[in-house]
């Protein structure tokens, strides 16, 4: 028997159990949010750039950060950090110089995909109107 929750147990369902496949599918509140709070991370550009330069590369400095997306220092630098806090990437130091690099799963997962269509669009032959 599926299962309705109880404030939504009233409304006449078209595919009943759809609906419950639905739910399930959705899961629990809490991991859904987790991923929205992922989703809001990557749904800024330059975050995002930072994200795939890190991904490809693997560890880079705030300052090569800076010249590979066209961003100055700070703004590169508070981006970092609210990654670092949300646990998407962390800081190794080497001396003097901090490198950054992706460490949630999630997000590499993500990246890839990403990352792949960017190559894709890259190597597509070029087509001109005449």
């Amino acid at each position: 028997m599926h299962l309705v929750p109880a404030d939504r147990a009233d409304r006449r369902a078209i595919d009943g159990h759809r609906v419950c496949d639905a739910i399930a599918a959705i899961g629990e509140p809490g991991h859904v949010r987790t991923w929205a709070d992922r989703f809001s991370l990557l749904a800024d550009a330059k975050r995002l750039a930072l994200l795939l330069a890190l991904h490809r590369t693997g560890p880079l400095a705030v300052s090569d950060l800076a010249i590979a997306t066209g961003m100055n220092d700070p703004a590169v630098s508070q981006a970092l950090r609210l990654l670092r806090a949300a646990g998407v990437v962390v800081g190794e130091k080497e001396g003097r110089v901090v490198r950054y690099r992706v460490v949630d799963e999630d997000v590499r997962g993500l990246l890839a995909g990403c990352a792949a269509d960017a190559v894709a669009v890259s190597e597509a032959p070029e087509t001109r109107s005449r």
